[in-house]
């Protein structure tokens, strides 16, 4: 509790100085990670798979007005993330590099929900709060250059924000796994232990049913109280050590791509002074042969009580959100994983293995014709997995049928169907967290008269557990 009390006193101390060693590790570790995953990203065709070959995308609430870029404008958006990601290692032109790559990659992002995931909500906030810290402000191209004035201090709350920012993401998810199927149930971790039954030796202990509890209570008790033991001087560095177990073993045993270095390369920011400081030494020894010029920077120590007012606002608004927003599931009834309403942007991370598969149906209610339409004609394979349990997509996908086949002729090589006005139908069979498949949606509803809103879903059928 001395720690937590240290921290929080620290954090709120505005007039404390702190070295500028950890903010300016920190940006470098995270922009050689955007760097490698945008490059994975592009070498992996994703682009093209994600953004570019799909003919409908489903847009996020209140951002279906953004404009679809072309195939070359993705491309080099791409692009230049992937160069302001370069800079914003080097430290070079960092304040642009810093507002380039947030509104790039957070444009993308908002582009498809189909690829939406936690750590990528993550690495915009992050990439926000780096816009206003002057990691640049040490160990930098920018200061080699004289573009910047070099200070070897900083503001307590320049890196407390960003460990707030970890914690947020760590005790949130903990939270989220105080639920039955997780503690008592031991799902999905049950399931998805089970397919790496083939690994060599210890294969068969991953079909055991204990191991998916012990998994599932360490995670939990991991996620809640991680943090507290990375503030602990005393424990820090064996907390970090663990973190780096906890994430590789993650990242072997399930396919959640790079999410675990993402962790793993945030909580660096908790590791001492000391530690950062060596690190950038290993570093400046590295580089040292590089025949960089070297104008003369004068040297300032950031000022604290600069911007004192303006920053106790925006800190307080800030923290205040990311504290609320993941709570907004408590304003709607019924079950959270089946109804899906506040999950996202939540850190519910990997707490559900769900999936469904659903018919839709062109529906005429003057001729009472019908005709059933593949999903596959219209969605990639990896947009009809996605679509098929989360409700908001399927209302997406039902308003863009209605769309597509307004007042159409189907010819299906014995009659020609005519369709003025059709209705949208759809039956869809839902399965959680191993439970055999319900129904998830009636046919009987006309899903495009339906309104894609942040209201309860009612059309929604019961979850029975």
């Amino acid at each position: 509790m001395t720690a937590i009390k240290n921290y929080i006193a620290s954090f709120f101390d505005w007039h404390k100085t702190i070295p500028a060693n950890g903010l300016a590790f920190f940006r470098i570790c995270f922009g050689v990670l955007m760097t490698f995953s945008t490059i994975r990203f592009m070498s992996y065709g994703w682009v093209n798979d994600f953004y570019v070959a799909p003919e409908f995308h489903f847009s996020y609430y209140g951002f279906d007005w953004l404009p679809y870029p072309s195939e070359m404008a993705i491309y080099a958006m791409f692009y230049g993330m992937l160069a302001c990601a370069i800079l914003i290692t080097l430290g070079l032109f960092y304040r642009f590099a810093s507002i380039g790559f947030f509104i790039l990659f957070t444009y993308i992002e908002l582009l498809d929900k189909t690829t939406y995931l936690n750590h990528y909500y993550f690495v915009s906030l992050v990439a926000l709060l780096l816009i206003f810290l002057p990691a640049n402000r040490y160990f930098s191209l920018d200061v080699r250059l004289g573009l910047v004035r070099e200070s070897e201090t900083v503001k307590a709350w320049h890196t407390g924000i960003l460990k707030f920012q970890m914690a947020i993401v760590y005790i949130f998810a903990g939270i989220a796994k105080l639920e039955s199927d997780w503690l008592f149930e031991a799902q999905p971790l049950k399931y998805w232990l089970h397919t790496a039954h083939h690994w060599p030796i210890v294969g068969d202990l991953f079909t055991q049913d204990w191991v998916a509890y012990l998994f599932s209570w360490a995670g939990c008790i991991y996620d809640l109280f991680i943090v507290f033991f990375l503030l602990n001087a005393k424990t820090r560095n064996f907390a970090y050590g663990f973190v780096i177990l906890f994430h590789f073993l993650t990242w072997m045993l399930f396919p959640i791509g790079v999410f675990p270095w993402v962790m793993m390369v945030g909580t660096l920011i908790f590791l001492s002074d000391n530690l950062h400081k060596r690190a950038l030494d290993v570093l400046r020894n590295i580089l040292a042969f590089i025949p960089f010029p070297n104008f003369k920077s004068e040297r300032k120590n950031i000022n604290p009580q600069s911007g004192f007012r303006i920053a106790n606002v925006l800190l307080a608004s800030y923290i205040s959100f990311q504290i609320l927003f993941p709570f907004r599931y408590l304003l709607y009834p019924g079950d959270l994983f089946w109804t899906e309403e506040g999950f996202r942007f939540s850190w519910r991370v990997m707490l559900m293995e769900k999936a469904g598969h659903g018919y839709f149906y062109l529906h005429d209610p003057e001729t009472g014709i019908e005709w059933e339409v593949p999903t596959c004609n219209h969605l990639t394979y990896m947009q009809e997995k996605q679509m098929s349990h989360q409700p908001d997509m399927i209302l997406q996908y039902a308003s863009y049928l209605e769309e597509t086949y307004q007042d159409t002729t189907i010819s299906t090589g014995h009659v020609d169907l005519k369709f003025k006005n059709p209705e949208i139908r759809a039956e869809v069979f839902v399965t959680l967290n191993g439970r055999p498949s319900q129904l998830f949606i009636d046919k009987k509803h006309n899903l495009a008269a339906l309104e894609n809103n942040l209201s309860h879903r009612y059309w929604l059928e019961p979850y029975n557990k």
